[in-house]
């Protein structure tokens, strides 16, 4: 699983090369890695990446077929073992090393967990003792940048030093990272790469979601305020101060040279080039997410 999905984050790390492509609509396709990492079956298909690779190497095990015509089926990059379901291992000594190598995994993978649970409690921490200035927005002594804090109930955590500043541009950066459950995701992000630590690419992959949630959100405030007020959203991303946590979706938690280019490249899209950016995603998604039939 953690092969296939360090295949299909790779080309989805090709394709946010395009600058045509807006990054919110690539932030969708770090769906594809993700899913390869927490799913180990899928629908099969002769015209997907997995039917291609199936001709030099992998293995597909079918795990259910309805009808002649559909199947579903896992995919292994190892081919370690003889039989599935149970696992007997091609060798004795295969078998000695998946049970050492499963025993550290679990091990740290519980002390990655275990770490996230104790930056939750920092992050609490941190909003503690804020003051309401209005609605579900705070302020706090704490922070160094504006950024929204839970995922049931978020709040709106602004610095202290914020009060009495135009703040407009900020809040709906917020608000739209609150609507689109951006907190969650990331925290749902931090877990799944928590259980595939031992893959370098699911680190790189993170960061680069995480960036594109920066990205996305971006490019949605720009679609409602105009891309006129451009530059205005520009100066307010360079007065705040960079910060963030993993529990937190902060206004300057992204590299700002990028975004700010991003910011003043920003362009409407067209019903038409919306409707081309939907089937190209629908395609990738078609071929990376099925496997070999």
């Amino acid at each position: 699983m953690s092969i296939t999905a360090a295949l299909t984050g790779v080309i989805v790390m090709l394709v946010r090369l395009i600058k045509k492509i807006p990054r919110r609509v690539t932030v969708f396709l770090w769906i594809i890695p993700f899913l390869r990492m927490t799913v180990p079956f899928g629908l099969n298909s002769k015209y997907g990446l997995m039917a291609l690779l199936s001709k030099l190497t992998t293995k597909t095990i079918v795990v259910y077929q309805p009808t002649d015509d559909i199947a579903f089926s896992m995919t292994n990059s190892v081919m370690a073992a003889d039989t599935y379901f149970p696992i007997t291992y091609k060798v004795n000594i295969l078998e000695n090393i998946f049970s050492v190598a499963s025993i550290i995994w679990i091990i740290v993978s519980l002390a990655i967990l275990l770490m996230l649970i104790v930056t939750y409690f920092t992050t609490i921490y941190e909003i503690k003792g804020s003051t309401q200035l209005k609605d579900n927005i705070f302020l706090s002594e704490k922070i160094v940048s504006p950024a929204v804090y839970g995922i049931i109930k978020p709040k709106i955590i602004l610095p202290a030093s914020y009060k009495g500043r135009d703040i407009e541009l900020i809040v709906l950066h917020e608000k739209t990272h609150i609507r689109s459950s951006d907190n969650l995701w990331r925290i749902i992000a931090f877990v799944i790469v928590a259980v595939h630590w031992f893959n370098p690419l699911s680190w790189l992959f993170l960061k680069a979601f995480l960036a594109d949630l920066e990205l996305s959100c971006d490019e949605r405030v720009l679609a409602k305020i105009g891309s006129d007020r451009a530059k205005d959203y520009a100066s307010s991303l360079l007065e705040s101060r960079q910060g963030a946590t993993v529990f937190a979706s902060a206004f300057g938690g992204a590299k700002i040279r990028t975004r700010i280019e991003n910011i003043l490249s920003f362009k409407k899209l067209t019903w038409l080039s919306l409707a081309v950016l939907i089937a190209l995603i629908g395609a990738i998604f078609y071929a990376l997410l099925t496997n070999a039939g």
